[in-house]
This record gives structure tokens, C-alpha cells and sequence, in this order.
């Protein structure tokens, strides 16, 4: 038999996020999003420290900041997150502490780094103007010199680089020989030649911080590399490597997974509270077919975020148990992503006036839910990497 009930240490972890959503979150969600552009809110600085000085923490695997946590790491913050997007998704992600960068040092750092850098607030900069969903295609430069990488190029669209106390930078070691020459680099801030170029005006998750970075013969010290300095000179080699980069988005694409989760979540459970308020309550005592349009629809919307949350759930669970997750952590953010996207601007169609109006947080998850589809891989490339998997084929057969 197959058991699909969270452990009771899973479900306490749960209720305390869900608690955090409600007292804190929700009730300064409209404010920050009206605010946009402000310091790390005052009222999630208390959330931060707690996280950081516990270990297996509402919303991370729990792998950097101690070994407390044997088994269930990711499946805590999958959990965690959902119940914190539920809140407010731009809040939960300028918590400190709760950087992107935090799950790349998790994945592929050195014990050193993680001790060292574990407890930071890490952002992640990957993108640049010119290279988006290809990772491969990175031209931000790496060279060694004596003791020192020199970092040079520019990113864009990094989530909390500009809040952040250090960013996990990926660059290139030779851009002729490709994805084999791409490692990551830790940056802290500060750090001369590294400087923040702009920070975003956005559709969604307006209270987090999204910034353009600069690299000018930025200069960090030889151990901040992570992974194996060295590039693979071998075909089986440099997948490897290139392997050891991109499990990283193995580790946070079903985390961005449980943020459309959230998000969806609450805004069909607001939407059937305005319903409700209208006298419209669907009873569930009908076959579909004998359901009322509205009813029916809403029902549909109710399985296809349960088929995301379980899907989730799976890649969480594989991660958990050290077997490769990659088809599943695409998986669960393709259908995720794409039913936030689906349900959150149903939801406000449903409801009407309701819906649009700022009286109400819909229209706001409607904008939120936006981000969720495109970052850490669009939906067309969550497809393609599954098709590569189910297919057999490489990056090369396969585009």
C-alpha cells in the first residue's frame, strides 16, 4: 500500500508555516506590494534569525545549516514553502536567509562553504542579457590568477542579489569548449567590482528584490568555487560536471513547485470564500456531469492543483532518498507553474469585479503567479527536459 499522509514531524513543520502565513504574511501582504522597492521588511527579520539558527528550517532542505535532519529535509520545505507562498509569495522569498543561492550551496558546496556561507542570505545569478533559458550559453567569465578567480560580465534578473549578504554566480572557464567549462562562484557583498546595477520594477512578487549585477575584474579568493575547478576532459566527464551545476535547479525547481502551490491555493480558496459570501457553494454531492459550469470548473481546478501537489511531493520525496530527480523536479514545475498560472486568473474571472479589484489579494496572486511559470526554467523547457529524459536522448539530440 502506498501511504500519501506527511509524517507527524512533516505535518508540525506545516502548521507552523501555515501560522507564520496567517499572523505575519497575509496581513502586510497588500502593503509591501504597494511599496515595491524597501529595505528587507522589518517584520520578517525575527522569521530569519529563527530559521537560521535551527536546523531543517520551514523552507529549506535543512542540508547547509546542520545534520539534524537525516531524512525528509526537502519534503519539509516543499511543505513549508507552499504554506508561506499561501501567505504571500514575495514575502517568503525576501525572508533572510531564504536566498536561492542557499539551495545551490546545499547541492554542490564544500562542507567549508557551507559552514562558511550556509547562514547567509545567498542570491543565485544565473541569467544575462543575452542568455536565458540556456544555461550552457553563459559568458560571464572566470579566471584564475595566482590565489584569485576574476570574475567579469553581467546578470540580470537575480532574485535577492541586492538584499543578499553573498551570490552564487555561474561563469565560464572557457567559453569555447561550453556547458563543461560552466562552474558556480561565491560572492560576498561588498566585494569590489561586484555591484548592483538596477533593481527591477515587476508585474509580481513586487516585495522581493530582483537585480542587475555588474562583474568589472571582480576579484574572490581560489576556494570560492564550488565543485571541481578543474574541466572535464572527457564527454562522461563533462556531463558529469556540468551535472553537478545544474542539480541545483533539481533541488529548487520543485521548491518553485510549491510556491505555485501555495499561491494557487489561496487564491481558489479566497475565490470560493467570495463565492460562498454570493450564496454560490459547490456541494460535491453530483457526478461532474450533473454539476452546474461553475461547479464543475472549479472542481477541475481542484484536481490539477492535487496532481501538482503529488507530483511535488514525489520529487521532494526522491530527493530525500539520494535517487536522481531530475525528470520529476521538471515535472512538478511544469504543471505547477502552469495551473498557479491557469487557476489564480480563472479565479479572478470567476469573481468578477471582485477579482479585479484590489479590495481583494486575488488579483495580486493572479500577478504573483506570473514569475512562477518562467523563472528556474520556462514551461518549454521543463518540457523539453522531461521529453530528453522519457526519450533517451542528450541535449545535443534533442533542442
Amino acid at each position: 500500500m502506498i501511504n500519501l499522509e506527511l509524517p507527524k514531524k512533516i505535518k508540525n513543520a506545516e502548521f507552523m508555516a501555515h501560522q507564520m502565513a496567517v499572523s505575519v504574511f497575509r496581513p502586510i501582504a497588500r502593503k509591501y506590494d504597494t511599496i515595491e522597492h524597501c529595505d528587507i521588511p522589518k517584520e520578517l527579520i525575527p522569521i530569519g534569525q529563527m530559521l537560521s539558527a535551527t536546523t531543517g528550517q520551514l523552507g529549506s532542505s535543512g542540508s547547509s545549516r546542520g545534520e539534524e535532519v537525516k531524512n525528509g529535509g526537502n519534503m519539509q520545505a516543499i511543505v513549508g514553502t507552499t504554506e508561506m507562498a499561501w501567505g504571500c509569495c514575495g514575502l517568503m522569498l525576501s525572508i533572510p536567509g531564504m536566498g536561492l543561492g542557499n539551495a545551490a550551496i546545499s547541492a554542490v558546496g564544500s562542507p567549508e562553504q557551507k559552514e562558511k556561507f550556509g547562514k547567509l542570505y545567498c542570491a543565485m545569478a544565473i541569467t544575462e542579457p543575452n542568455c536565458g533559458s540556456d544555461s550552457a550559453a553563459v559568458q560571464t567569465t572566470a579566471k584564475l590568477d595566482g590565489d584569485e578567480w576574476i570574475l567579469n560580465g553581467e546578470k540580470i534578473f537575480a532574485t535577492a542579489a541586492d538584499r543578499g549578504d553573498a551570490v552564487v554566480v555561474w561563469a565560464t572557464l572557457d567559453k569555447s569548449i561550453g556547458k563543461a567549462a560552466i562552474k558556480s562562484f561565491l560572492v560576498e557583498k561588498g566585494t569590489p567590482g561586484m555591484s548592483v546595477v538596477r533593481v527591477e520594477d515587476k508585474l509580481g512578487l513586487r516585495v522581493s528584490d530582483t537585480a542587475a549585477l555588474l562583474f568589472d575584474n571582480c576579484r574572490i579568493p581560489k576556494e570560492n568555487i564550488m565543485g571541481d575547478p578543474e574541466i572535464a576532459d572527457t564527454e562522461a566527464a563533462r556531463k558529469k560536471a556540468f551535472g553537478g551545476v545544474m542539480q541545483t535547479f533539481d533541488n529548487t525547481r520543485p521548491q518553485v513547485a510549491a510556491m505555485a502551490l501555495g499561491v494557487a491555493r489561496a487564491a481558489l480558496e479566497l475565490a470560493l470564500e467570495l463565492l460562498e459570501k454570493e450564496h454560490v457553494k459547490p456541494e460535491y454531492d453530483k457526478s461532474l456531469f450533473n454539476s452546474t459550469a461553475l461547479e464543475a470548473e472549479l472542481y477541475k481546478m481542484e484536481a490539477n492543483l492535487e496532481a501538482s501537489r503529488l507530483l511535488t511531493l514525489k520529487a521532494a520525496w526522491m530527493a530525500d532518498n539520494k535517487i536522481p530527480n531530475s525528470k520529476e523536479a521538471s515535472m512538478c514545475k511544469a504543471k505547477a507553474g502552469r495551473v498557479a498560472n491557469a487557476v489564480t486568473l480563472r479565479c479572478v474571472e470567476i469573481c468578477g469585479t471582485l477579482g479585479y479589484s484590489e479590495n481583494n489579494l486575488l488579483e495580486k496572486f493572479a500577478r504573483d503567479s506570473k514569475i512562477l511559470d518562467i523563472f528556474e526554467g520556462t514551461q518549454q523547457i521543463q518540457q523539453l527536459i522531461v521529453a530528453r529524459h522519457v526519450l533517451g536522448k542528450s541535449s545535443k539530440d534533442l533542442k
